[in-house]
């Protein structure tokens, strides 16, 4: 049975509310394992799949290394029952040459589990696109940047 509408919703708007004060730089990304159980699963197009609490903490710290001058636009969210969906966008730094963002376009889905807490986080991605946009964008890696794993590199 689906958790109350309304509970969902308040847990939406704190996760999106921790998000923006990670974009901004006034917490670390690791802050969002406030809105994720301790056993919750999240699984990245590059980084792959990570569980429980320190996994989550190390990933989210590791893979937004770096990444300061990048923007992460919230679109818009649907809820089916449990289950929400969460569109955004990794904006790089420049723009195209008409003047529009550098995007690549994405999608969250999350399964909520009660109490405020989320128990898995999938983030869908073309990967293929994220690295033409990096090739357009002015932004270049510095050296605070944690790449991937070795076996999903794709700086």
């Amino acid at each position: 049975m689906a958790h109350e509408r309304a509970e969902i919703e308040a847990a939406i708007q704190r996760y999106l509310e921790l998000r923006r004060a990670a974009i901004a730089g006034a917490i670390p990304w690791s802050a969002l394992k406030e809105v994720f159980t301790d056993d919750a699963v999240f699984i990245d197009s590059v980084w792959g799949r990570h569980q429980g609490s320190d996994a989550l903490v190390e990933f989210l710290d590791n893979s937004m290394a770096g990444l300061e001058s990048w923007d992460f636009p919230h679109f818009w969210e649907a809820i089916d029952g449990d289950r929400v969906f969460l569109r955004w966008s990794n904006r790089l730094p420049g723009e195209t040459p008409d003047g529009q963002p550098i995007d690549n376009f994405g999608m969250s889905y999350l399964e909520y589990a009660g109490g405020g807490k989320f128990s898995r986080e999938e983030d869908m991605f073309s990967e293929s696109h994220l690295r033409q946009a990096m090739k357009q964008s002015t932004w270049e890696p510095s050296a605070d940047m944690v790449a991937p794993p070795a076996d999903r590199r794709w700086v």
